[in-house]
């Protein structure tokens, strides 16, 4: 029998299509705003996100944010922005480059760890003021441990795609301090990445050192088994196929790979971003031009689509409204805080190894960016039961204000230091953000 109602299932469906919409357009419109303040387009799509949640838009009078993203159909989002989130992450991972990291390896390390310490050393000393007002999320309660570590995870990130994006729109990619921030940011990327898994089994075992062990170590052996096993196989399938140019099954295959990793280390106990960024790392580089063509490239169109839908699920979790003027002191201690960490961090090892007041300075700004790589890292720790919603909403304005800060403070190229041209320069054409 044909009726001409459709079924409630075919307009959930279709509802979340037009959302999508919503979002690409929005996110189009504020993220060629943001790029004409000089601004990374990830600054107009977060945005875009917080401005179609109860922040902007549910101030307004129907309760419209409801109305535009019904209850029913925001898990169906949320499936979609996982989707767009890990393939993200599989190509952060896959563009991680051994050999920026490489002419600069002790002053990068030196950068990388000591602002990754100082930041996680203020960020855990910050939460034991804090803890009192967000130790229980959902009725359930949380340990300080996982608190703390998460805390001081959230101050250590810093966002490699956008860093990447603001030097090549400010044109110092090949400067000194454009190289150093990348190798920099690259060892950062890792260590946060490690850092979050360690919360993640923290959290899933919840007091069990039983089960922390179990999780420690199922997660150092999928680590081996990607090492060991999963990278030479996709060296060997990759030079196999692409000389015979069977591009579609070996991307399918490639993406199968994605999500098949991302569920291996979500039953492990540690978030499913993890498995998709290892994934990227152990592939091969190699023949570079071409499995940028035929295989990066296909699936960062993808992410380019589906990722803008995981900013609309963050904003719809901001609500700006239900701070209280405690949590606005709080937020301001945050922000305070995120960037004394990472400018310490990295003007003083920069400083002790020769570099300028200025190029130092440029440095430690360049490493305070969090960007997407921190929303990320928030949104997991939500998932996890970590953080309340209040929590969520002051960290994601810190994340906004430390990125959006980079760009207007950071030197002119013709300021620094003679450009180094025999630095070799990765091809960021992948995350756009």
């Amino acid at each position: 029998m044909i009726t001409t109602a459709a079924a409630p299932q075919d307009m959930q469906t279709a509802i979340m299509l037009a959302d999508i919409a919503v979002v690409l357009l929005t996110g189009l419109v504020l993220g060629r705003f943001a790029r004409r303040l000089r601004q990374p387009v990830v600054i107009g799509e977060i945005a875009a996100g917080i401005m179609l949640g109860p922040s902007v838009l549910g101030r307004l009078p129907g309760n419209l944010p409801q109305v535009v993203f019904p209850a029913d159909v925001r898990p169906l989002l949320s499936a979609v922005s996982q989707v767009g989130l890990v393939l993200f992450m599989f190509v952060v991972g896959w563009e991680f480059e051994k050999r920026l990291v490489k002419p600069h390896a002790g002053l990068a390390a030196g950068v990388s760890l000591s602002s990754i310490a100082i930041a996680f050393g203020l960020g855990v000393a910050v939460a034991t003021m804090l803890y009192p007002h967000h130790s229980t999320v959902a009725g359930h309660h949380i340990s300080f441990a996982a608190f703390a570590t998460f805390m001081g995870t959230a101050m250590s990130v810093t966002a490699f795609p956008v860093l990447a994006r603001i030097l090549t729109d400010n044109k110092l990619m090949d400067t000194r301090v454009g190289t150093l921030a990348l190798a920099s940011a690259a060892i950062d990327d890792v260590l946060a990445w490690c850092l979050l898994a360690y919360v993640s089994a923290l959290v899933s075992a919840d007091g069990d050192y039983a089960s922390l062990a179990r999780i420690g170590a199922l997660s150092v052996g999928y680590v081996a088994l990607m090492l060991l096993a999963v990278r030479p196989l996709l060296t060997r399938l990759i030079w196999r196929w692409a000389s015979v140019e069977r591009w579609s099954p070996l991307l399918m295959l490639l993406c199968a790979g994605v999500f098949l990793s991302s569920w291996l280390t979500s039953w492990i106990g540690i978030h499913a971003i993890f498995g998709a960024f290892l994934f990227g790392f152990v592939m091969p580089r190699e023949p570079a031009r071409v499995l940028a063509q035929h295989l990066r490239k296909p699936i960062d169109n993808v992410g380019l689509v589906l990722l803008p839908v995981f900013f609309i699920v963050t904003g719809l979790g901001v609500d700006i409204s239900a701070l209280t003027k405690g949590d606005c002191l709080a937020l301001a201690l945050l922000i305070a805080v995120a960037c004394a960490g990472k400018l310490l961090g990295a003007i003083v090892p920069a400083r002790l190894s020769g570099l300028s007041w200025r190029e130092s300075k440029d440095l430690g700004l360049l490493m305070n960016t969090r960007g997407l790589t921190e929303l990320i890292i928030l949104n997991a720790a939500v998932s996890l039961g970590v953080l309340d919603g209040r929590m969520f909403t002051m960290l994601v304005i810190m994340a906004l204000v430390t990125t959006a800060m980079a760009g207007p403070l950071l030197s002119k190229r013709e300021a620094l230091a003679t450009p180094l041209p025999e630095q070799p320069v990765a091809d960021f054409s992948g995350p756009r953000t």
